[in-house]
């Protein structure tokens, strides 16, 4: 139980959600740094200063995610705005995004490349290539309007220019291509009990799952890779990240739909999260 009002160590000491995330919340609520917050732990708080940490106690308490109480979460080096209308950047994502860059870092000017991101969100894959990559065209999708929002708020905050889009994957883009396609869709199965735990409960549902039953997560997927010779490059690439056990059926798709030097990439718990292939025009039809 948290007595009120309290100073700083008291309330961390009460807060029955763990010491670092209490201070955490704290150094939101009084605008300092959390080494700070454990200096002045004797600190008396404010009588609105301890209803506004305590309410946001009670939010994580309750199982909310930190990333939506404090608003925001560090992905690739950067703070991104997050909001329950999108998913919340994860560390395994990472590896898209270097895998991105490394292929960008190929092209040479006066080329300029131009990336599509499918399926947005808050924008965290496509401002971190705008950010890295600032010579490249970014394209970023996503059929929610509130998702793109939050990823306009995060290219204005890195400023960086990248052109939003709502659209049901390619269906706004019409001819248009592209060098490099990155995804990270729904990819969990209709039904996993994963789905009812954790932060995922508090996640939005279509970011998370397709909801097809008996496509074992795997429809939005599918989706992807059957159009995306529609709109890349001869050369181009197709990366998106999947779940943990999906990797052999991604590679049997890529293959099937004539993608060549198909990629299997770990995360660094050697998972892997990420695959893909070339696109050569002779191929795929």
């Amino acid at each position: 139980m948290i007595s009120s009002p309290s100073s700083i160590g008291k309330l961390v000491a009460e807060s029955g959600i763990g010491k670092r995330e209490a201070e955490m919340i704290l150094a939101d609520v009084l605008g300092l740094s959390r080494a700070s917050i454990i200096a002045h732990a004797d600190r008396k708080l404010e009588a609105s200063e301890h209803q506004q940490a305590a309410a946001m106690i009670a939010r994580r308490q309750a199982g909310e995610p930190m990333a939506y109480i404090l608003g925001v979460r560090e992905f690739y080096g950067r703070e991104f705005i997050v909001t329950p209308d999108v998913l919340i950047p994860r560390p395994e994502t990472e590896v898209l995004v270097e895998q991105a860059l490394g292929r960008l870092a190929a092209h040479r000017a006066p080329i300029i490349p131009c990336v599509l991101d499918l399926g947005t969100g808050s924008g965290a894959i496509a401002v971190s290539i705008a950010a890295d990559k600032l010579v490249a065209r970014v394209v970023a999708t996503d059929i929610s309007s509130s998702a793109l929002a939050v990823a306009r708020q995060n290219a204005a905050r890195h400023g960086v220019k990248i052109r939003l889009v709502e659209s049901d994957w390619f269906t706004a883009l019409l001819a248009e291509k592209f060098d490099l396609i990155l995804s990270n869709p729904p990819y969990v199965a209709h039904g996993d009990p994963h789905l009812t735990e954790g932060d995922l409960r508090f996640e939005p549902l279509q970011a998370l799952t397709d909801r097809a039953v008996g496509q074992q997560g795997l429809a939005c997927i599918r989706r992807i890779i059957g159009d995306a010779p529609l709109h890349l490059n001869d050369g181009g690439w197709l990366l998106f990240e999947h779940g943990y056990d999906q990797a052999d059926a991604c590679r049997q798709m890529l293959a099937e739909r004539g993608f060549t030097d198909l990629v299997a990439i770990p995360d660094l718990a050697g998972i892997t999260r990420v695959s893909g292939g070339k696109f050569a025009a002779k191929h795929v039809k």
